[in-house]
């Protein structure tokens, strides 16, 4: 009972920081937020930031972090880039085009799983901290996106695949149906699975969970994998809504879905996350930056709340570990 009031307490928090910045961006510009337009807008704004927010809250979970998400998203996006763009050139049309469009996806999946083992074998067996090791590979991911790229753009892929990004099924974004369902998936795997609850164990204590006969380098490899898979997901997304892929694209995510999933409710030290408070944290962030940009503030600014929003935050989080450890301390 007590673990599911906490949980509901920082749902109940989260929705109220949501509604928090709702109201105060409705009052600052309320012709301009509340307008169709911007919602539309922001519909297919959210799952980008939501995809790579899902990818480092299984790393998070963990007791690790990823920072290469982005730069295995660019890299499977450029690898679907090229396949389907072979398609378009060749102008195929029917069931060579559906292989294509349906081999080029597998493919970036596939690249996104190999992406991910290799961030896991070398956090399992190469010990190296989560942080260092996926700094580096994110080096590693993008050098072969600029390697194989030459550093340029690519860009033209059939319009049945650029369909997904730019249209909407019952009034709703297709992107944003495809956030909810990794987002569903996601705290399915968390919550119902056998590797979830080893995932949550191994954050907990990663040492203690090793006495119980978990395999703890399997569950970290399989993290990463997931993380990986996720990643691949939204550098597609990103590619069927703007028709191009680059190797630098989208640099500042890694930031954002750290900050987003933090934010959430997420233990920067792993043992705990709740998928609905960071659906939350997604639409207040959203919230934020729309607001943001219709008070014409620039995008130094927005960097600068960013930052200052991690660190009040991950303070506050710290507060209230003291508070419950005093608290504990005195209760016995």
């Amino acid at each position: 009972m007590k673990c599911s009031f906490m949980k509901d307490k920082e749902l109940i928090k989260m929705l109220l920081i949501t509604l928090s910045i709702f109201c105060a961006m409705t009052v600052l510009r309320p012709s301009l937020f509340l307008s169709g337009t911007n919602f539309t807008s922001m519909g297919y704004q959210i799952p980008e930031l939501g995809l790579y927010s899902a990818a480092m809250t299984i790393a998070m979970l963990s007791g690790g972090i990823d920072l290469s998400i982005v730069g295995i998203g660019n890299l499977c996006s450029i690898i679907c880039t090229y396949i389907l763009h072979y398609a378009f050139v060749q102008e195929y049309q029917g069931i060579w085009l559906v292989l294509f469009i349906i081999s080029g996806i597998l493919i970036s999946l596939a690249a996104g799983a190999v992406c991910g083992l290799f961030n896991g074998l070398v956090i399992a067996y190469g010990k190296i901290t989560p942080m260092l090791a996926t700094m580096a590979t994110s080096s590693i991911f993008t050098g072969l996106a600029i390697i194989i790229t030459g550093g340029k753009p690519v860009s033209k892929v059939p319009p049945e695949f650029t369909y997904f990004g730019s249209h909407a099924f019952l009034y709703v974004p297709l992107p944003l149906w495809l956030l909810a369902a990794v987002l569903l998936m996601t705290a399915f795997i968390i919550n119902k699975t056998k590797l979830g609850f080893e995932l949550k164990f191994v954050g907990t204590n990663l040492k203690a969970s090793s006495y119980t006969g978990i395999n703890t380098k399997l569950v970290q490899i399989k993290t990463y994998m997931i993380s990986g898979i996720i990643c691949a997901i939204c550098g597609m997304e990103i590619l069927s809504r703007t028709d191009t892929a680059k190797a630098d694209y989208a640099s500042t995510y890694v930031f954002q879905a750290l900050l987003c999933a933090v934010l959430g409710s997420t233990n920067p030290n792993g043992g705990f996350a709740k998928i609905s408070c960071l659906a939350l944290a997604l639409v207040s962030l959203q919230f934020l930056s729309s607001g943001f940009n219709m008070l014409r503030l620039g995008g130094y600014f927005k960097e600068f709340t960013w930052g200052l929003l991690l660190i009040f935050v991950l303070s506050l989080n710290c507060l209230n570990t003291w508070l419950r450890n005093r608290k504990y301390v005195k209760k016995n």
